[in-house]
């Protein structure tokens, strides 16, 4: 009998690979092996569902026994790896071995938890699948006042979704402004001035040192003595790729798992990609590299060996109180910003020495040149 497929993950990367993957090839068996519950849902949906009233089986967009039916394909939930045996080309499964003709790692990256003292530490709640989302929903039924620690973009994200959602919002970050890695100052401040017209208040500098009952709810105390009222708190304070499995099976770890072009490991017939896999030094945690992933892995798994590219691939926050669309020059660019427009709508471009256009920030009514602009960037890796 042929060994399978596997693919570990069936978040975005792995179902989206194991359709790849069908296209091409609809005999070799398949095995999707997830810890969840194997719905298949769009991860970046989770921060628009307070504002359009769904909860999490409205965000789902097939269960797991539709899905492996679509894919002609065995979906193991509940499931865990527990080790994987590159020399056998087996995971195992507790006690149980589980052999492959391919494995890829589509397993994601986890919430960085951040040490808080106090009483109320089941009250912080990451959102990072569609599982963390209807537990958080759950308890927010019947709350009216929400801290979200993290200025990021998914912080930024929640802040507008959960304001839009009838919530009394407050966000916590110890940064000067809104996304600092991603956005120029003035959009950042474009940005943050349209989340303050919903009602989003900013304590930018400080950090949530303690979070304690009370009576009515729930006491934070931040690191510059100030507190504040709330009932839960969402953590948006940053991913980590999920590398430990790996590393310990001796795949070659950095930020990601060591990934090259065709997203082969350095070990033969493993494969990553997603939010888990630095692909030629670039860990980019957006849906835009994940899709260029699957179609290409896919035509390697299919027998086709290919190379992923990335052309420009600009990020489109979600934040309808102020729209934003950002794409960060590539690695390796150096170039000169300047702003353009005023108020919310603010166009912020980077050129290189030649005037060449490198990256931009659009906020506002900008938003509608990025086709324009797009045509006019480098791709991020040829």
């Amino acid at each position: 009998m042929t060994a399978p497929v596997v693919i570990i993950g069936t978040g975005l990367a792995g179902y989206n690979l194991a359709r790849e993957f069908r296209k091409l090839d609809g005999e070799t068996p398949l095995l999707l092996i997830t810890a969840d519950d194997g719905r298949s849902y769009s991860k970046p949906m989770l921060s628009t569902g307070f504002a359009k009233q769904k909860d999490a089986d409205g965000l789902s967009m097939a269960e797991p026994g539709a899905m492996a039916e679509q894919l002609k394909a065995e979906v193991r939930t509940h499931t865990r790896i527990s080790g994987i045996d590159p020399g056998h080309k087996r995971v195992w499964i507790g006690e149980e071995a589980v052999a492959y003709r391919d494995l890829i790692l589509a397993w994601g990256a986890e919430t960085v938890r951040v040490p808080v003292d106090g009483d109320a530490g089941e009250a912080i709640f990451p959102i990072n699948d569609l599982e963390d989302y209807a537990r958080f929903r759950a308890a927010a039924t019947g709350k009216q006042r929400v801290l979200i620690l993290g200025a990021g973009l998914i912080g930024c994200e929640f802040a507008n979704d959960l304001s839009s959602g009838g919530y009394q919002v407050d966000l916590v970050a110890p940064c000067e402004q809104v996304m600092p890695t991603l956005l120029h100052p003035a959009a950042a401040l474009a940005v943050q001035t349209g989340l303050e017209g919903l009602g989003v208040r900013f304590h930018l500098g400080p950090v949530l040192t303690r979070l304690q009952r009370v009576t009515d709810g729930l006491e934070a105390h931040l690191s510059d003595g100030s507190v504040i009222a709330c009932d839960l708190v969402v953590s948006a304070v940053g991913l980590r790729p999920r590398i430990d499995l790996a590393a310990a099976a001796g795949l070659a770890v950095n930020r990601g798992v060591v990934v090259d072009r065709t997203l082969s490991t350095s070990h033969a017939n493993i494969y990553a990609l997603g939010d888990c896999a630095e692909v030629d030094g670039l860990n980019l945690l957006y849906v835009m590299p994940l899709m260029s992933c699957a179609r290409a892995l896919a035509q390697t798994l299919a027998g086709n060996p290919t190379t992923v590219s990335y052309g420009p691939m600009p990020i489109t926050v979600k934040t309808p109180a102020c729209p934003l669309v950002v794409s960060p020059p590539p690695r390796g660019y150096e170039g000169q910003w300047q702003v353009e427009g005023e108020g919310a709508d603010l166009k912020v471009l980077c050129h290189d020495a030649d005037g060449k256009l490198l990256g931009y920030v659009l906020t506002g009514t900008a938003v509608m040149e990025k086709l324009a602009l797009n045509r006019q960037l480098p791709a991020l890796m040829a």
